[in-house]
């Protein structure tokens, strides 16, 4: 059976994010034709949880024209936007081992044209290293918390930081952390209000939500309101 694919190149016009390439259960020849569609339009594209050896059975022209991070799994095709903003928005990762949900908001960010800041190691462990950065963190207006095990970071910035604070639940952990299913529940069952959170290693999604956030405040700021 033949399928076509059909790639969102209005997305960006419509909501503004631009099409992005979930790799997973992509075959190397159809991540190989999509590419090609992009191509055909100059158009970039990110790709999102792209395994390293499917990037290595993709035709050399292509995998060369990928700006690649082993440590988000995420890919850069064709032309990238330039940086159009930068200081408004922080990723705060708990552990070592969120770097790489951390890595992958990023450079959602970065491929959208928005330069973060990446704070990391600072988990509630060894809460001196969260307070050392606080006044740091307090300087950007969007917060993104990526945090595993019991997920504690979220809460403790919910109630000291102002900004808003999107929570990225990781599946970093032991046994009862249930592959990220404890940070979940933990962020979504917080007392400190206001947060807002996304499904669990999903650093594009939170990325996403920012990148929203960062549109609604142009619009107003556009209308004068």
């Amino acid at each position: 059976m033949t399928m076509e694919t059909v790639l969102d190149f209005d997305r960006t016009d419509r909501i503004g994010l631009d099409e992005a390439i979930f790799c997973v259960g992509k075959s190397v020849e159809q991540i190989a034709a999509i590419l090609e569609l992009a191509k055909a339009r100059a158009a970039g594209l990110l790709l999102t949880r792209l395994a390293a050896e499917k990037l290595e059975g993709l035709p050399a022209a292509n995998r060369d024209a990928i700006d690649y991070c082993a440590v988000s799994s995420t890919g850069f095709f064709g032309p990238l936007k330039p940086i159009i903003s930068r200081g408004a928005i922080a990723i705060v990762a708990a552990g070592t081992s969120d770097i790489g949900v951390a890595r992958e908001a990023e450079r959602t960010l970065r491929h959208a044209g928005v330069e973060a800041t990446v704070i990391a190691d600072v988990g509630v462990a060894g809460l001196w290293r969260l307070t050392e950065r606080l006044e740091e963190i307090r300087t950007h207006p969007i917060v993104i918390a990526v945090a595993g095990m019991d997920a504690a970071l979220a809460s403790v910035l919910g109630g000291l930081v102002p900004s808003t604070i999107i929570c990225v639940p990781t599946s970093v952990g032991y046994g009862a952390a249930e592959a990220g299913r404890t940070a979940l529940n933990a962020m979504l069952a917080s007392c400190a209000p206001g947060l807002v959170v996304c499904n669990i290693d999903n650093g594009y999604g939170a990325a996403s939500a920012a990148l929203r956030i960062l549109s609604s405040h142009e619009q107003l700021r556009r209308s004068g309101v």
